[in-house]
Order: C-alpha cells, then structure tokens, then sequence
C-alpha cells in the first residue's frame, strides 16, 4: 500500500486551530503503517467525547465547537480519519472501504484505550462511529448524532438497483452545481424518486472529480457570504478556477489536499455507502442494526430540519433503539449538513445537557 502523508506546511498558515497534535500509528492487513492524528483538549479527568468528523471534512471542521464544549468541563477528542486532514492517506482507490475505516478506527481507539465515551459523530462520522460502538461497546457510554446514519437496505428493488449501477457506468461526470440541484431533491422518506439513483449524483461527482474542489464546497455552504461574492465565486468555478476568492475556512478545508493525489480518501468514500443490497457491507450493517435494537445506554439525535441527505434519518433511531425512547431529542432549525460550522453553539450545549442530565440520572 502506498501511503502520503500531507506536509506540515500545508497547515502552517490556518487560522483557528491551535490545538496539539497527536499521533498513532496502526498497521493495516498487508503490513503497512499508517499514522492517524488526533486532538485531545479539555481537562484530562472531564467526561470525554470522541467526535468523528465525515467526508470531506477533518477535524478542524469541531474548532468552534470545542470551546463550548472544554468549557463546560468536558474533554474532547477529535481523530482525523485515514485519508483525510493530518492522518495518513492511501493512494489507491481500492485502499478505501467501508470495512477498513471502521478497523482502522478501531484500532486507533483500542491503542489510546479511550474510555467512558460520549460518541458524536455526524456525516461519515456517525457511519463508522456507531460500527466503533458496535464493535467496542464497553467503551462508550452514550451516543449523540447529528445529520448522519446507519444504512442498511438489503430490499431495494433489483430495477432500481440496475438503475443505480447504469448511471454510475454510462453518465457523463456532474458538475458541482448539476450535482447540488440533484442532492437537493434528495429524500430518503417520501421514495418520490429513486433515493439510491438521486445519492449516486453526489458519489459519482466525487469520484470522476479528480481533485475535487472542497475548500471551495465547504465555504460556499456554510460561510455567510454577499450574493455578489456568491456569484463571483461561482462563476469564476464554471470558468475552470477550482478555488476562486478562497477564505480563510475555504484554505483550511484544502489544505490537508495539496495536489490532487491526496484525494484519494474523499473520491472514494461516498461511493462506499451501503446505499444498495449489493453493498460488501450489507451483513455488517444488518449486525450492527442488531447491536442497536438492543442498545439500552442513552443515545439522543440531534439533526437539522434541513439537510438533504439524511433529513428523517432519525425517525429510525428514535423508534427502533431502546437508549433514544424518552430523550429530549433535538431538531436544529436551518443549520444545513455540517452543523458543527452553522451551529455550533447550539449542537454544543445539546451534548453538554444531554451528558449531565444522563450522569445525574445514572447516580439516582
């Protein structure tokens, strides 16, 4: 396996981000090491929080929220997963899984011997977040999650699937704004339109996109920008610049990516997504499924009335796992995907609640 590692120098000008690294190194199947970075803020005996990040994110995206959340007393521990921020990143396509996010993490988890865990993850976050639950359940002792899932869709009918698998093979490439108005009619509820087909826009997208533009994405869907400045920008991308008039937090968002070699990680995950029975995680997902409709620790949703992508995926949660039946859970109003950038204070103090009121109740 091939592995790149970003240069520290691509971090040297972010603005707001002083935190201190940590590393560990964890060995994959065929003998190769990759180094995986975490922070670790907070008070060392505070109630600890693991938050995982998604794609194409990295830690810096939970920088607002960590004052929120150490000053409350909590410590917080952030991992960059493999291929992304100041972790290691394959090279190859094929390095990627599903499978191997959820060992490499927990291999990660095991050699820090975290303990005592409140999970929040959101995006990819919550996919291998709660397989790490799952998997090493002695470790956390409540869950939270925003904007994310468990998908597990073994019945998708077999027209629908072929559907799926012609696109992905015979479609010309989406731009990025013929894959943002197709994401937009996303929905996984109401089945109006083939929801695997709609998802397939925004992984075919990543993928055929070899480097992929997202300082430019994530900037443009969180930062509060001037209508001018929004069709500048635009425009200037249509014309072929892949990061026109960057921000602060747009440079930031890049810079784990110096050159188009290192996307490998965000090319290739969204394609992992176990949207359909075809999926080599299918089995996994129906096991991990299993896990939670036994899972009695407290668990609470914490999701945006907004978000395209997994907008009603709490229903599932609420309904089917036994820790989430009477939380007080949350619905953010217009916060978009990535809540840690557009409500941070808001999806902070949900945690620093929802960790107190289950430590008062458990001492009762």
């Amino acid at each position: 396996m091939k592995v790149l590692r970003t240069p520290e120098t691509s971090f040297a000008s972010i603005k707001d981000y002083p935190f201190e690294p940590h590393y560990t190194n964890v060995m994959t199947e065929d003998g190769a090491t990759i180094r995986i970075h975490h922070i670790d803020e907070g008070p060392s005996d505070g109630p600890a929080v693991l938050c995982l990040h998604g794609q194409p994110v990295w830690s810096y995206l939970f920088r607002k929220m960590i004052p929120y959340l150490t000053g409350a007393g909590l410590r917080v521990i952030c991992p960059d997963l493999v291929g992304f921020g100041k972790s290691d990143k394959p090279a190859a396509r094929e390095d990627y899984s599903y499978e191997r996010q959820v060992e490499w993490m927990g291999a990660w988890l095991e050699q820090n011997d975290f303990t005592a865990l409140t999970f929040f993850g959101q995006d990819w976050g919550g996919l291998i977040g709660l397989r790490l639950v799952a998997a090493h359940s002695t470790r956390f002792d409540r869950v939270v999650i925003s904007n994310t899932g468990l998908p597990y869709n073994p019945d998708v009918p077999q027209e629908q699937v072929a559907e799926v698998e012609a696109y992905r093979a015979s479609a010309p490439t989406p731009t990025l704004f013929d894959m943002a108005k197709e994401i937009g009619r996303l929905s996984w509820e109401t089945k109006e339109a083939n929801p695997a087909r709609v998802f397939a826009v925004w992984q075919k997208f990543c993928w055929e996109t070899e480097y992929l533009p997202i300082g430019f994405m994530l900037s443009f869907s969180t930062e509060p920008q001037t209508k001018l400045i929004q069709i500048a920008r635009a425009l200037l991308h249509k014309l072929g610049f892949r990061a026109p008039l960057p921000s602060a937090v747009a440079q930031a968002y890049d810079a784990p990516f110096p050159a188009a070699e290192y996307t490998m990680g965000p090319r290739a995950m969204p394609s992992q997504v176990p949207s359909l029975p075809t999926s080599p995680s299918l089995e996994h997902q129906r096991l991990a499924w299993e896990f939670f409709d036994t899972f009695g620790k407290p668990f609470l949703c914490a999701f945006t009335d907004d978000d395209p992508v997994t907008k009603g995926s709490d229903k599932e949660f609420r309904e089917r796992v036994p820790g989430a039946k009477n939380e007080p859970h949350t619905t953010l109003r217009g916060g978009g995907h990535f809540v840690q950038e557009t409500r941070p204070k808001e999806i902070s103090e949900v945690i620093i609640d929802f960790i107190a009121r289950s430590q008062t109740t458990a001492q009762r």
